[in-house]
């Protein structure tokens, strides 16, 4: 591909946003009323709960309910991203059997016991805190205390106040890893929006800063880790986990703005993040490598490709990214669709690359891609949600 033609969408992007800098700030596209943060209808109709994006992760949703129906996948990060993303459906749908799926598998793990010591474990509170909203049963509740000890107590700690991704264990030393600002950030930043207790989203908000500093690198993608007692290459940039960057910082910022208030920091190395992520695509599938910055050289990769069209979409509805990430949404999402594929019982999402350690560039390359993983199937619900009501492109 011609340099030039790599570098275009970026220096599109940088000049947009430049021009839009100098003129008075529209309401973002999220919003109904240019006065009024969007309440959950406004939330429901700016996704257009008729499409046909809805209408497809309403299908892939109510098939896994069929495939797995005692709803008995793990307490862990990737039930907790596909049971999330089933939450937001029906905050577009209104579908109960949606949320009641994403309950049950609640309950199972409620009734069978769960641990709280990682990043990983304490994701699924992101899924307890908007039924313990919608439901006020305090066995709900009881996720979220652990999940609030874990964070204040439980986790170890960077000398900068990072949390450790192994949260208790220093096995492999005390270290971030970019996952974990997804597996943690999406439970602070919806128990502020639920209980409008401005700690939780304050903590997130530290936890940005930190992970800025310390993984982001000059040029905008973050690192896998810092410092920790596995060998990682240091130009090899891993295509999911900074799809989890760009969702959790355009989140984030989300309910910043909800709440009247804003993060510069944040909205910069989005900014930044973002200008990587669209040099990077495919131009052919408009889908991204698992390997960011070696295409061609591994495969391209179902639950980055998704995650990034959903940040990108959310950042670009609250007004942080400028109009020029619509077209590489809209590409992303034609790329995605063609990995949700018609089998006997229904859409299968395909091509998702297995739980992934920090490592070397073969680590990265070897990891098999397999269909239907949970965490997979919920990016691409998150992102057919979000992307769900842009304007035609």
């Amino acid at each position: 591909m011609n340099r030039l033609a790599c570098l275009l969408p970026v220096l599109l992007l940088c000049a947009c946003h430049a021009a839009s800098s100098a003129t008075p700030a529209a309401a973002p596209f999220d919003w109904c009323m240019a006065s009024t943060p969007p309440d959950e209808a406004c939330f429901a109709a700016k996704r257009d709960p008729t499409s046909a994006n809805v209408a497809l992760a309403l299908a892939i949703a109510r098939r896994q309910a069929v495939v797995n129906a005692k709803a008995d996948l793990p307490w862990s990060w990737g039930g907790a991203v596909q049971m999330a993303s089933f939450v937001d459906l029906n905050r577009v749908t209104g579908d109960a059997p949606t949320l009641g799926y994403a309950q049950a598998w609640l309950d199972v793990n409620l009734a069978a016991g769960y641990t709280m010591t990682t990043s990983d474990t304490a994701a699924p509170t992101g899924v307890a805190v908007p039924i313990w909203k919608a439901t006020g049963d305090a066995k709900y509740k009881k996720p979220i205390d652990d999940f609030l000890a874990y964070i204040d107590h439980v986790a170890l700690r960077t000398p900068e106040g990072g949390l450790n991704h192994l949260g208790s264990s220093d096995l492999l030393g005390v270290a971030l890893w970019v996952d974990s600002l997804f597996m943690f950030g999406q439970p602070l930043v919806r128990l502020t929006l639920a209980t409008g207790d401005p700690a939780p989203l304050n903590e997130m908000g530290k936890q940005v800063g930190i992970f800025i500093d310390r993984l982001q690198d000059a040029n905008g993608f973050f690192h896998h880790a810092t410092e920790n007692a596995l060998v990682q290459d240091p130009d090899v940039f891993w295509g999911r986990g900074n799809g989890w960057v760009v969702w959790a910082l355009a989140d984030y910022l989300r309910a910043r703005q909800l709440r009247g208030e804003t993060d510069a920091k944040a909205e910069a190395a989005l900014l930044k993040l973002a200008w990587a992520v669209i040099a990077s695509q495919d131009p052919t599938t408009g889908l991204w490598w698992t390997v960011l910055n070696r295409p061609g050289e591994t495969y391209l990769e179902t639950s980055a490709s998704a995650l990034f069209a959903a940040g990108l979409a959310r950042g670009w509805r609250i007004g942080v990214l400028p109009d020029n990430v619509l077209p590489v949404i809209a590409k992303a999402m034609a790329g995605v669709k063609t990995k949700i594929v018609k089998g006997p019982d229904g859409w299968v999402v395909t091509g998702v690359s297995g739980p992934t350690n920090v490592g070397t560039f073969m680590t990265y390359q070897s990891v098999p891609v397999q269909d239907d993983l949970p965490y997979g199937i919920g990016a691409v619900v998150l992102a057919l949600i979000e992307t769900s009501g842009l304007p035609e492109q």
